[in-house]
């Protein structure tokens, strides 16, 4: 059984549109270095703040342990794909842990793709 995680993501938010569709999007197509997973779905954003009128994205994150190999570089490679979205302009990374990241913040469709349901 194949998954359409993209279509069960945007049925979970039917509010998003215009630019944040765009963003939430481009954070999808970033995946998690060590689960098989974008970190959109994995539960990894946090916060999403965009002005659209502005073009500008801050977006708060965390990782799925403080101690992911690729800690340093990682929101350089979620700034930079954010900046690939049309009408974005400037955009923020900052990362968070508290709280600390869990397998509850997954989404339903992140944990059905990998057999926890």
């Amino acid at each position: 059984m194949t998954i359409d995680l993209k279509k069960l993501a945007e049925q979970q938010d039917p509010g998003a549109s215009g630019l944040r569709k765009c963003v939430i999007e481009a954070l999808r197509a970033v995946f998690d270095p060590e689960i098989p997973l974008n970190i959109y779905d994995l539960g990894l954003i946090y916060d999403l703040d965009i002005n659209e009128s502005a073009g500008s994205v801050h977006i708060k994150m965390t990782l799925t342990t403080p101690a992911c190999p690729v800690a340093q570089s990682f929101p350089c490679t979620v700034e930079c794909a954010v900046r690939e979205v049309p009408g974005v302009k400037d955009v923020a990374v900052e990362i968070v842990w508290d709280p600390p990241w869990s397998r509850d913040s997954m989404s339903e469709a992140a944990k059905l793709e990998l057999g926890l349901l």
